[in-house]
Parts: C-alpha cells; structure tokens; sequence
C-alpha cells in the first residue's frame, strides 16, 4: 500500500453536524447592538460550518515525516471551520484578527455581505502529536458550547486540555480546567505533571494549585512535624497508634537536620516540665495546709511521670534516626535535675502516687548510655563522664530504695543490672584517674555472691590491669633516666 500524501486532509469527524444536539450543543449566536433602530439578523454559528466559516484552521501533527504508513492511512492534518466573531474569545486570535477587522470594518458587526466578500483566513498550527489533534479540536468546541463542565470531567482531559487553552490564551478555559484540578484529588502521577505543567506555563490563574503544591511558609514542614510529634506524646486517645504513625514519618522523613530540629525542641520542651515539677515536688514554694500542700506534691509527681513518658519516646526516636548528640549533652549537664531526684526518691510519696517515675527516668539514661557504649553516638570525654558522675548516684539511691522497701519487682530489677552493665562500659572509656573516682562509686552493685555480679569484677580487673600497666611503664622510663 502506498503511504498517503504528508498533507492529507481529513476533515474533523468526531462531530456530525446533522444531529439536532450538535446543534443545540454548538451554535452561537452572533452578538447584536440593542442601541441600532435598525434590526439586527440573528446568526446560528455551528462549530466547523464550512459555508459560514471565515477561518480555516489546519491542524499538523509535528513530526509527520516519522511516521509509520505501513499499517494503513493516518491522520496528518485536519481542516476545522471557524468564525472570526467565536474565536476572538482567545486573546491570542484576538491579537491575530485585529489588523483585518480595521482593515475591514469588522470590529463590531459582520454581515453577509462583508463575509462573502472577504477570503477565509487560513492558519497552519502544528500540534505536539497525533493524539493532541483531538484535543485541539475539543478545545475549539469549548468556544462554542461552553460546556466545561460536560467535558472537563477528570485529571487527564484537564492536563491536556489546559496546555492547548494557555496557547491560545482562552482565559475562560485556563480557569475551569485549573478550578477543576484544584478541586479534585491525584495521584502521584498526575500530581507530577501537573507541577510540570504549572511551573512551565507559570499561569496567575494557577495560584490555587500552587497553594496544594507548596507552602506559604517557608517553616511549613518544621511546623507540621511539631505538631505531629506533640500530637504524638500528648494524645491520650489512640495514643500508641498516633506514636506509631508519626515514628513512621520521622523515619522515612528526607530531612534528618529538620528531624533533629523537630526532636531536640520537643526533647527540650518535655525535660523541662519534668525537671520543674520535681523541683516544685521537692522544694515546695507555696503556703497553706498541709493536706493542700500535699495535694500540690502529687500532682506535680504526676506531671513529671507524664512527662517523662513522653521524654522517653523522645529518646528513642533520637536514638533510631541518630539525632541524638544533643540529648546525651543535655542528659550530662543535670546535675540540679539528678539532686532533685535523689531528694524525691528518698522519701515514700513518689511510691504510693507515681511509682513508675523512676523507673521512666532511669529507662531514659539507659537508652542514652547504650547507644553511646555501641557507639551510635559519639561524645566527648567531658560528655561521659558528668553523665557518669550525675546519673550514677540517682541509679544508686533507686536501687537501695527498691532493696529496702522489698516490693521491687523483676522488670526494675533487670533495669538497674542493664543500668549497671552500660555504666561500667561507659565508666571504662573513660582514663584512669577518672574511672578510679567513678567506680568506687558502684560498690553498692556488689552481692554476696560475686558470681552475681560478673560486670562488676570485670570492670575493677580492667582497671586494675590498666593501672597496673601504667605504673610498669612508668617505672621502667624512671629507670631507663636514673641510667642516663
């Protein structure tokens, strides 16, 4: 078979303008001057009427020379006609017809006899592909029947519609298609060409789409992660599914400066009330009876155990994304915070109203000390060892406190060893001279039962071996000058 002529023409056929509603659906009636005594001919323009017509326009798919005849005729062009009076709705035809209407006389009225006497116009736009033609002769229709709201009926069919209408500057067209995409939902894809296509055209009808797109403020991500995270620690509804879905946005979140940001403001936030409450517990600044002030203490108690849940949460989701360099420093520098906490912990109220708040503390420094002796974060010497020298002491009157009362259970029990074990590694990193100061200070971790606490011989026999060493080399380089 031989290929068809690169400039076939094939004459628009998705419209049959012997149907009564294409008729009903495309006509336009020609504007008319109400202020003329004389009366005005009422003209039926139908979209593609070749006798009325004044315009021609051929639409070429570009590219044409590549395409593949082998499988039959194809579409290369079609031949639409239009009316001067309908297309002038375009301020790019606008522009285009405005010398011929001067020319003419044609600015405000046509008649039949000035059409007959005037040749069509013909225009050749070239058109991205075979399936824009169609596109192209829809948005045509539109400036006849006007019926977005008929044919603008999904994502795609505005995506198409919407780059045709900005190129013939169809102001009525640009705003329904963009008022439609504002107003539905995408999909990932759609979504992506629909930025493509806002940033390309940069239309101001697009500011409703822009404001899906990106945000106003410029802190607008930082914002909504500080509200997830206090939704998170103080949603007392559904509150372990809320941790876990925003656990789930903090982790797959692309910013970690932002994340860390985010947890350090709320990690700051929440260590505050805690270490306010225990000083207003301990140190009571209020008058009046003593069932009040008692009152008072308790509800301060709660406020830091609360608190301090949330603290906890916030350590290990620091831990998990490793943002957690600067709660290690904050932890370290307590050493107000950890006297209070000696002082509440010494007495029974802390047992009979909150008696997990120790325990959420401690868990607190447990987290932190055993993502540092794993090495997930990195401190400095002065780090570790006010963290050591602070936090010590408060696991030490915990552990007495629960031996004396005898009601310690196996879950406290198994976190002062786990407590135990990361401050001996931790005291361990530490030089020698500090470590002897540190570890007498866990004497009390010892049982009548060595063999129970392993952890403990392991520490002192390290020190010692390393100490023992130092004191070998020494004395050998004192010898070695005495000789010299």
């Amino acid at each position: 078979m031989q290929p068809p002529s690169k400039k076939q023409r094939v004459y628009c056929s998705i419209i049959n303008k012997s149907d009564e509603s294409y008729l009903s659906n495309s006509k336009t009636d020609l504007p008319h001057s109400e202020d003329d005594e004389k009366p005005v001919k009422l003209e039926i323009l139908c979209f593609d009427d070749e006798k009325t017509s004044d315009v021609v326009v051929h639409l070429v798919a570009k590219h044409a020379d590549e395409l593949d005849f082998s499988s039959g005729p194809n579409e290369l062009e079609l031949e639409v006609h239009l009316h001067t009076e309908i297309l002038v709705q375009c301020r790019y035809f606008a522009a285009l017809f405005s010398d011929r209407w001067q020319e003419k006389g044609l600015a405000h009225e046509v008649s039949d006899e000035q059409r007959q006497s005037l040749k069509p116009f013909v225009l050749q736009m070239c058109v991205p592909s075979l399936e824009a033609l169609e596109t192209y002769i829809n948005t045509f229709h539109l400036l006849y029947t006007k019926d977005f709201a008929g044919v603008i009926m999904d994502v795609q069919t505005a995506l198409s519609i919407l780059p045709v209408a900005a190129e013939l500057l169809f102001d009525e067209c640009i705003t329904a298609c963009v008022r439609f995409l504002e107003a539905v939902p995408w999909s990932k894809e759609e979504e992506a060409q629909i930025k493509q296509i806002v940033i390309l055209l940069q239309l101001e009808e697009s500011e409703d789409l822009l404001a899906r797109l990106s945000p106003v403020k410029d802190s607008a991500l930082e914002d909504m992660l500080n509200e997830l995270v206090y939704a998170a620690t103080h949603n007392h509804q559904n509150a372990a599914s809320v941790k876990a879905f925003v656990a789930k946005i903090l982790c797959n979140f692309p910013s970690r400066d932002t994340v860390r940001l985010v947890l350090n403001k709320a990690f700051a936030n929440s260590l505050k009330i805690v270490k306010d409450s225990v000083e207003e517990y301990t140190s009571p600044n209020v008058r009046g009876r003593h069932d009040e002030i008692e009152a008072m203490q308790r509800q301060n108690l709660h406020t830091a155990v609360v608190s301090g849940r949330h603290l906890l949460w916030l350590v290990e989701r620091m831990i998990e994304l490793r943002v957690a360099e600067t709660a290690v420093m904050e932890w370290s520098e307590q050493r107000a915070f950890t006297a209070n906490l000696k002082r509440a912990f010494s007495d029974d109220v802390w047992r009979n109203n909150v008696p997990g708040l120790p325990a959420v503390l401690l868990r607190c420094t447990s987290r932190l000390l055993n993502a540092m002796v794993a090495g997930n974060i990195l401190t400095s010497r002065d780090v570790r060892k006010k963290l050591a020298r602070d936090w010590l002491p408060v696991l030490v009157t915990s552990r007495e406190n629960v031996n004396n009362s005898g009601s310690g259970n196996s879950c406290n029990k198994q976190l002062h060893q786990e407590l135990e074990v990361a401050f001996l590694q931790l005291i361990m990193t530490l030089p020698i001279t500090d470590a002897q100061e540190l570890l007498q200070q866990c004497l009390s971790f010892a049982t009548r039962n060595v063999d129970d606490c392993p952890h403990l011989v392991s520490a002192f026999n390290t020190w010692f071996q390393r100490a023992g060493q130092a004191s070998l080399v020494a004395l050998r380089k004192s010898d070695e000058n005495q000789d010299m």
